[in-house]
């Protein structure tokens, strides 16, 4: 059986990652209203790639249909809030274990460019989405790092929902927690630079039960 090279992405992939983009970005904030024919308009699409994007991000947890209410950006209750920093954590204690010895130096370089944009960040007036930014390089660098691809793949799923968090804490007084973090991510840097898997290992959990 032959297959016939696709020339362009589907419309319904190119409404999917628009609609998330705009999600992730905060265009579109957790708990307004997603009108399916004014998304349609904006995209100059019609309305089935709209209706199926929107089922895709359902299934991926973006995205809440309320029956007799309509579809809205999905909000995190605490209990969503916990286990997801639970697999969160479990992940990235994995993949710093791995990572320690087999991260490659111009990485090991980036983290620290990191660490300094990091730590300008609160003074900065879009100093939020810099920190985001940074922050989400930050661990997605020790992600790779672990040479899991599967790891990988599941951080990625779960990281929608990371960001969904991040977009409900822009509300909130995200400076507080900036100079107990940057220790927690130089602790990290620290033992990985040194090869001390169990070091590594404790600033990693340190770190991530200071986010949830």
């Amino acid at each position: 059986m032959e297959l016939t090279k696709l020339s362009r992405k589907r419309a319904v992939d190119e409404v999917y990652e628009a609609i998330r983009d705009a999600i992730l970005t905060s265009v579109f904030l957790p708990g307004q209203r997603l009108v399916v024919e004014d998304l349609a308009q904006k995209l100059g699409v019609s309305l089935t790639p709209v209706r199926s994007a929107i089922q895709m991000l359902t299934s991926e947890g973006l995205v809440e249909i309320r029956p007799r209410s309509g579809t809205f950006v999905a909000t995190l209750s605490q209990q969503d809030l916990e286990e997801t920093f639970d697999i969160r954590l479990a992940l990235e204690l994995l993949a710093v274990e791995k990572a320690v010895g087999a991260i490659a130096a111009q990485k090991l370089d980036r983290l620290r460019e990191l660490l300094r944009i990091l730590a300008a960040c609160g003074e900065q007036e879009d100093g939020h989405r810099r920190h985001d930014e940074a922050n989400h390089e930050f661990h997605q660098i020790l992600i790779e790092a672990s040479g899991n691809k599967r790891l990988a793949e599941m951080y990625s799923s779960l990281n929608a929902h990371i960001q969904i968090a991040r977009l409900h804490a822009a509300g909130s007084d995200w400076r507080s927690r900036l100079k107990a973090e940057q220790k927690e991510h130089e602790e990290i840097l620290a033992a990985v630079e040194r090869k001390d898997v169990q070091a590594a290992v404790s600033a990693t959990r340190k770190h991530i039960e200071g986010a949830k």
